[in-house]
């Protein structure tokens, strides 16, 4: 199957967007459980970027396709799983970055939908919450993605987002998301 790349999320109504992340089918890797081990000689970048024995991997395709079998397991690390083999992959900081943003709604009503630089995405909400890491001025935001992996939102998106939060609550920052509530409040 060729790989396509979705259209821009400024483009998509919320309805759009919903049927995009409904389309996505992930293989069901936290449920496989192979024997063999071994280590995948990858990494992916506290950038986004992926590595493969040093060298990087440019194809959208790729990252893609990999990015799917990636999974986290209780004590931390990383792995590409298939139902034949578990390969370690070293993921400096999120495996993921947030690109591309697009708000629906405002206050309680509000939907934040997120393009991943793996072209997957995602919407925040109850499901797939937003939480600040970090301490003042270095503190990020963060995307649950799926299971135990994480986005970490790239600066221009943060800088969007932030003014959103700041327009609605300017001495609380925090927008809402699939009628949750998330803080862009940095811990001290």
């Amino acid at each position: 199957m060729p790989y396509t790349v979705p259209p821009d999320l400024d483009g998509l109504d919320l309805s759009e967007i919903a049927e995009l992340v409904r389309q996505r089918e992930l293989p069901p890797v936290e449920q496989w459980q192979p024997d063999k081990t071994g280590d995948s000689e990858m990494r992916i970048a506290a950038d986004g970027r992926w590595y493969h024995r040093g060298g990087e991997i440019t194809r959208p395709a790729m990252i893609r396709a990999f990015s799917s079998l990636l999974r986290r397991e209780d004590n931390g690390s990383y792995w590409l799983v298939t139902p034949q083999y578990r390969l370690s992959i070293e993921v400096e900081d999120a495996p993921f970055i947030a690109v591309e943003m697009t708000s629906d709604g405002k206050g309680k009503q509000r939907q934040l939908a997120f393009r991943l630089n793996s072209d997957d995405i995602v919407m925040a909400g109850p499901d797939h919450p937003l939480e600040m890491r970090g301490k003042g001025e270095a503190a990020l935001p963060y995307l649950q993605v799926r299971g135990r992996l994480w986005a970490k939102l790239a600066r221009p998106v943060f800088y969007e987002l932030a003014e959103l939060a700041l327009a609605e609550a300017p001495d609380a920052p925090a927008l809402w998301s699939g009628g949750a509530q998330f803080s862009l409040v940095a811990a001290a």
